[in-house]
């Protein structure tokens, strides 16, 4: 299995990880970074108005030729509202 963090408003992937917790980690570095800063910054012209949502999805990357999902996860959004965490994934 692989993990990866994929903008789920932008279908921007952010990285591929061997564990689920290591992209939650990952998730957290971001969410202590300002929204309008990279990673954050959303790529849309309306960048001010728009934000992240961050999703964790497993693949099985053993399925030829493309990797199947086997889940998708929302965690995180990033925004000028400020950081909103999914149920069960606020910081340590």
């Amino acid at each position: 299995m692989i993990f990866v963090i994929e903008d789920e408003l932008h279908a921007e992937p952010k990285g591929e990880f061997a564990t689920f917790d290591d992209a939650l980690a990952e998730l957290r570095r971001f969410a202590a970074i300002p929204w309008d800063e990279h990673p954050n910054r959303a790529p849309c012209t309306s960048s001010k108005t728009c934000g992240r949502n961050y999703e964790v999805i497993e693949y099985d990357e053993t399925t030829k030729p493309y990797w199947t999902e086997r889940s998708r996860t929302e965690v995180l959004k990033v925004s000028a509202a400020g950081v909103d965490w999914a149920a069960g994934f606020a910081p340590l």
